[in-house]
């Protein structure tokens, strides 16, 4: 009876140890800062006039996002002047943030970029950039109003897997307070 009531007290405080454990263990992936323009290298847009996959060994935190850099050059450029080379509204897209009231963060992909007056711009995709490009200095003024209203909301969550042709669907979330895809 004694061994019973001792391997049930130590399953007890096993289940238990391991229930704290998930309740206040940080998870090494939760607290990393979330990577930013999808690990591409934002000096070479300016550098090199095209995007380049950044690589890990070249990586530096800035406003709680990790920036990754084709080198180290790269690297010590932007630690020198970050705001010179960082893309506006945290690197999302420049279309999505001048969307008025319904001004949302929205994804983007690092080959829809465009420099404009010495700043970086990133947009969801080509088709929206060439959208952007028509009306790029209005946009602009637009989002840099909106950003305001908005920097603080959630990221855009992805629901799904990517697939070849189309996109992930993403759930956002507007300057309004609204949420939907």
């Amino acid at each position: 009876m004694c061994k019973a009531s001792c391997l049930a007290l130590t399953r007890g405080a096993t289940l238990l140890s391991v229930f704290f454990l998930m309740l206040f263990a940080s998870t090494a992936r939760g607290d990393e800062p979330k990577l930013s323009i999808s690990g591409y290298d934002p000096v070479a847009y300016f550098t090199v006039g095209k995007p380049v996959q950044g690589k890990a060994e070249f990586e530096y935190v800035w406003r709680k996002l990790r920036w990754r850099f084709a080198s180290g050059e790269h690297r010590d450029l932007f630690i020198k002047d970050p705001q010179r080379y960082a893309p506006q509204y945290d690197g999302y897209c420049a279309m999505g943030t001048s969307n008025e009231g319904a001004a949302h963060k929205d994804t983007m992909d690092p080959e829809a970029w465009a420099i404009v007056d010495g700043k970086l711009y990133l947009v969801h995709n080509n088709y929206w950039l060439e959208k952007w490009r028509e009306k790029a200095r209005q946009y602009i003024v637009k989002a840099d109003k909106d950003w305001q209203s908005i920097a603080d909301l959630p990221d855009p969550v992805i629901i799904g897997p990517p697939c070849a042709p189309l996109r992930p669907q993403l759930w956002l979330h507007s300057a309004t307070g609204g949420a939907g895809w």
